[in-house]
């Protein structure tokens, strides 16, 4: 029998059981009211996004474009051996097919962006699921993000985190994924996002960052790519190198937990060291004014489209000879500033005392004092008679001493101008100086230009408009109009040929002056460069010599009308040369490149070629828009003077390069087949070195940009003749000397080679009596234009 207390428990156990159960059902009901409202606020929120989205449909843009993606694609400039010299546009891209896309790289990507891209829809469903409980409460939205979601958003919507935005990108996403395959979607999406340093693709990022090519990156290379579309700025590895390291070991993490490397792997790839690519490893053909020229040529045919639909434009220009033209002029002109007087600091900084300040200080000075090429910017720690210390801006200290110190002693001096004075805290500027160490220097303020061209076709091989195209944009090959002086007279002498002169006729070099009475004016008494007179010489000799008497004689000869008509066949404006016997002299006006075509007139052999730059234009697919190849050789309706009068010419000017102002061009080049002039204007304005080899015309100018003196010894012949040798040295290497043939309608009598009709008789034998000083010139110049030029011109 149970016991009274046991029948106790269980008379109240019974007692309670109603009570519970009572209880037990309204938690039912009350759970049950809870999930109809869960359920009917979720249905009302489906039905809300769904009338969102069918109101939203309509609205969405048209996407059909994506099918055929064409990406803003800048306009890039080569050489014609396919040399990149120039980029314009504000995205720097280069679109690459899915194809070529390495596969370390997709798994990268696909590792730490979107690793089940090839299974879902488009959507991440729990992803979302997770990001909108993470923002209950919040009014943006983020996370969750697929490759496809960010091609939507990256290529149509705008980067605000807001709901309306997200319901766009997840309707943009469906509409992608139903219209594009996923090889489509993750191309657009790997040659579209932006990736810091104006590199737009990881194809332009690999360059930007790491200086190679797509196809040639690591898998520790991919990762680090793959960690910047996140955040450009904050994992550039170039400015914040400890958080972009950190998130490629992650992502090297995640490729091998998704399979996609092995442990040994990625052992290894945490532990290569990435080089990343600096300015200094920027192995950059300097050709700035030949990309700029390109930029204007080709906007003048397709506006605002030449930064944005990826014009490839392939030049005339060959690397290597504009490497060398490069070089050769920069020397050039920092030779002549060596011989300058050292104009001082370009700036003074207060160096702190702390030493944890003053790298900063250093830095913001320098950040306004950019390196020019191989003239670097520095800041000097100490500096004494003997020996300066300086630091630059990636760290290194500088200790330079002896020869080094030679062409700033000025400013070392304890008496030296305080704006001109060397001392701690000085801006300074440095170059390596060939033999080891380092020289203190400065920016030049002398300008210069080189341009060089194939005289059978006009193809311009290298163009150097100045000594730095951030300094100075102004291009000095086709915009600066100067006085050539007497690398102007073969012109002269040409149109003397035609009038029955011979090499070996016979001017006098010898005095003239012409007073008041004759010239109108002021007296005029012309001068040679050395102040001498010879006497009666060869048109050979007067030429190599640059008699400036003999010059004139020939000019009174042949006729200053004649000879302004004569020197249109090489190109030259007529209205640029006045008809005055001053034209004898170089007084009228060229360009640098009107002189290359009108030596390449000599060389080629009496044809007048058009300058040409552009080969031809492709788009971004290589489709040829534009093909206009320079001819190999002139047609003979471009013949402006006989091919007698260029071979003549040829032989006078070899006799330059032989034994005249140039000789230093046979001598040093140890070749017989170079030709050319030097010219040195009034008061050393302008010095010029025009000549060619038969294969290649050059044209070497160094002046001011505001005319005034070079220095008393300064001359075409020391200043821009180097200049020309020194870039020939490389132009003409493992080229075979070539000798143009004698040409037709000539005859050799006495060891020279005359027109066959002045051998018969009727040729000038000779020009030039004591008497002709008291003749009045032809064509004198009126007597306002005569004060102007009243010191005539030189070598």
């Amino acid at each position: 029998m149970p016991s009274k207390d046991n029948a106790s428990d269980a008379s109240h156990s019974t007692r309670q059981s109603p009570r519970s159960s009572l209880l037990g059902r309204r938690l039912t009901q009350l759970l049950l009211w809870a999930l109809g409202l869960v359920a009917a606020g979720l249905v009302v929120l489906l039905m809300v996004v769904a009338v969102a989205m069918v109101m939203a449909y309509p609205n969405l843009p048209d996407i059909s474009d994506l099918a055929d993606y064409k990406p803003k694609l800048p306009l890039r400039v080569y050489t014609a051996d396919g040399q990149l010299m120039g980029e314009f546009g504000e995205e720097r891209r280069n679109l690459t097919p899915i194809k070529d896309i390495p596969q370390v790289l997709k798994d990268a990507i696909l590792a730490i962006e979107d690793n089940r891209f090839y299974q879902h829809g488009g959507v991440d469903y729990v992803g979302i699921l997770r990001a909108g409980v993470a923002n209950i409460g919040r009014m943006k939205s983020q996370g969750a993000s697929t490759i496809t979601m960010q091609v939507a958003r990256n290529v149509y919507l705008s980067s605000e985190k807001t709901y309306t935005r997200k319901i766009y990108e997840i309707l943009l996403t469906y509409k992608l994924e139903h219209m594009l395959s996923k090889d489509q979607i993750l191309e657009i999406y790997m040659n579209q996002i932006f990736l810091g340093n104006r590199a737009y693709g990881f194809a332009s990022a690999a360059e930007t960052y790491f200086g190679k090519p797509l196809k040639e990156i690591t898998i520790a290379e991919a990762a680090m790519l793959a960690g910047l579309p996140k955040a450009p700025s904050s994992y550039n590895p170039i400015s914040n190198p400890k958080r972009a390291r950190s998130r490629q070991l992650h992502i090297i993490e995640r490729m091998e937990e998704n399979g996609y490397i092995t442990a040994q792997q990625a052992a290894q790839a945490k532990a290569e060291p990435l080089r990343l690519r600096s300015s200094a490893d920027r192995k950059t053909l300097h050709a700035e004014y030949v990309a700029e020229t390109v930029r204007q040529m080709v906007f003048a045919q397709y506006g605002q489209e030449t930064y944005t639909r990826g014009l490839n434009v392939y030049t005339t220009i060959q690397s290597q000879e504009q490497a060398a033209a490069y070089r050769a002029l920069r020397q050039g002109l920092m030779d002549f500033e060596r011989r300058q007087i050292y104009r001082g600091p370009e700036q003074f900084i207060d160096l702190p005392s702390d030493p944890k300040k003053i790298d900063e200080a250093i830095d913001d000075a320098l950040d306004d004092h950019p390196d020019n090429g191989d003239v670097m910017a520095a800041v000097v720690l100490e500096a004494s008679l003997k020996k300066v210390v300086a630091i630059r801006q990636n760290g290194e200290q500088l200790t330079i001493t002896g020869e080094g110190l030679k062409p700033v002693q000025s400013g070392l001096a304890d008496k030296a101008p305080s704006a001109k004075q060397i001392r701690r805290g000085a801006v300074i500027r440095v170059v390596q100086m060939p033999k080891g160490g380092w020289e203190i220097t400065q920016l030049p303020e002398v300008e210069g230009a080189l341009v060089a061209i194939t005289p059978q076709s006009g193809a311009i091989r290298a163009l150097v408009g100045g000594f730095d195209f951030a300094k100075n944009k102004f291009n000095h090959v086709t915009q600066a109009w100067r006085q050539p002086g007497s690398s102007f007279k073969p012109f002269i002498y040409s149109a003397a040929l035609e009038k029955g002169f011979t090499p070996s006729t016979i001017v006098n070099d010898a005095p003239l002056f012409f007073d008041g009475g004759v010239t109108g004016g002021q007296p005029w008494e012309p001068k040679n460069y050395d102040g001498s007179f010879d006497g009666p010489m060869s048109l050979r000799k007067g030429l190599a010599k640059s008699k400036n008497m003999v010059s004139i004689r020939v000019l009174q000869s042949v006729g200053a009308r004649n000879a302004q008509e004569w020197i249109t066949r090489f190109g030259f404006d007529a209205d640029k040369h006045p008809p005055y016997l001053t034209m004898a002299l170089g007084a009228g006006s060229v360009t640098v490149m009107q002189m290359a075509t009108g030596y390449s007139v000599f060389a080629n052999g009496g044809y007048r070629v058009q300058p040409h730059l552009i080969n031809r234009i492709a788009d971004y697919k290589d489709r040829i828009l534009v093909d206009t190849p320079a001819p190999s050789h002139p047609e003979e309706a471009q013949r402006t003077i006989p091919a007698r009068n260029a071979y003549l010419m040829t032989s006078l000017l070899q006799e330059v390069t032989r034994s005249g102002t140039a000789a230093r061009a046979q001598a040093t080049l140890q070749r017989p087949d170079v030709y050319g002039k030097t010219g040195t204007t009034n008061d050393a304005m302008d010095a010029w070195f025009a000549g060619y080899q038969p294969n290649l015309a050059a044209v070497v100018w160094i002046g001011y940009d505001t005319p005034r003196k070079l220095g008393d010894r300064e001359t075409g012949g020391g200043l821009s003749l180097p200049v020309w040798i020194k870039f020939m040295e490389t132009a003409l290497r493992g080229l075979p000397v070539s000798e143009p043939a004698v040409a037709e309608g000539l005859v050799n009598i006495g060891g020279e080679w005359i027109y066959d009709e002045f051998a018969r008789g009727g040729g000038i034998h000779s020009l030039g009596t004591p008497s002709e000083s008291n003749k009045a010139p032809e064509n004198l110049p009126p007597a306002e234009e005569r004060s102007r030029i009243l010191d005539l011109f030189k070598n």
